[in-house]
């Protein structure tokens, strides 16, 4: 009669996410997940069934294996889960009491079976971009120091009532000077000298080149035309590979997997890496005497 919801480890192996807990997103009613942060590894808050307290903590109780789990979700790896359920009401973690108070994630880690040791090896490459386009702006110099120049020419003219030659002298003195006086604070243009970068007739002198060398002390700078988008962003490889090894017979079984996932995102110098591992052996004592033994390793690094 519980509210319970399970994600099995198909739909988690489907999913292009590093925490397994953003595998959710759009498929347990009552669960939302929000995040700040689109960085890689980035970990989403989680909601079941909206916020429960206004001063007290809103998380849900994560259990990993039948143990409460307070470590970072990242370090689990996708791939190693079998089943993840997500318990949304009061009478299905009434188990768990106060601690389930906001809803109870529970992990279960794929476990081996008896048989023939099974293989299995998964790799994973894509691409991380940037989905908004960009604005339609200017992006040839020349139309854009002849815009600037028209708004500067037009403001002396008709705001100052200077006559042709006397703005178009003017708004040359200004174009490259410093932003505070109008100017764009550089010159990207070698200018013959004698000569000026804008005509009257609102075109850039055909003598200018692009390439300005500069000196500063004693040292010299080449300034040119940047794509400041270059430098901000850019196409993220995204790599995942998992190995797993399972098999048994009715004393032991064993279950192994390693696991190495990069993660670059679009924004220069963001990026995800985990390096994980994990051993879960069972071992028959007897007919009334098992034991078992759960390690898992996890390097994160963001």
């Amino acid at each position: 009669t519980g509210s319970a919801a399970v994600v099995d480890g198909e739909k988690l192996a489907k999913s292009q996410v590093a925490a397994i807990t953003d595998a959710l997103a759009g498929q347990v009613a009552g669960v939302q997940l929000t995040s700040a942060n689109g960085a890689p590894g980035a970990t989403s808050t989680i909601r079941i069934r909206g916020f429960s307290s206004i001063s007290a903590g809103q998380a849900p109780l994560i259990i990993v294996d039948g143990s409460p789990y307070a470590g970072d979700i990242n370090n689990i790896n996708p791939s190693d889960i079998e089943s993840l359920t997500v318990l949304k009401d009061a009478a299905s973690n009434a188990l768990y009491g106060a601690r389930g108070a906001n809803g109870v994630i529970i992990i279960t880690t794929k476990q081996a079976q008896k048989g023939n040791v099974t293989i299995t090896f998964d790799a994973k490459v894509g691409a991380n971009n940037r989905a908004m386009k960009n604005y339609d702006v200017i992006t040839d110099p020349n139309e854009y120091m002849e815009a600037h120049y028209t708004a500067l020419n037009n403001y002396y003219r008709y705001g100052y009532g200077y006559s042709v030659n006397e703005a178009n002298a003017k708004a040359n003195s200004v174009i490259c000077g410093p932003a505070a006086s109008g100017g764009l604070g550089y010159n990207i243009y070698n200018i013959p000298e004698g000569q000026q970068l804008i005509g009257v007739n609102g075109k850039v002198n055909p003598n200018a080149t692009i390439g300005n060398v500069v000196s500063k002390g004693d040292e010299k700078f080449l300034i040119k035309p940047d794509r400041w988008d270059d430098y901000a962003y850019k196409t993220g490889l995204r790599q995942e590979y998992n190995l797993n090894v399972m098999g048994g017979n009715d004393n032991t079984q064993a279950y192994a997997s390693l696991g190495y996932l990069t993660d670059e995102g679009y924004l220069v110098g963001s990026s995800f890496d985990r390096i994980s591992g994990r051993i879960k052996v069972d071992q028959k004592v007897g007919s009334h005497v098992k034991f078992g033994g759960n390690v898992a390793y996890s390097n994160t690094k963001r």
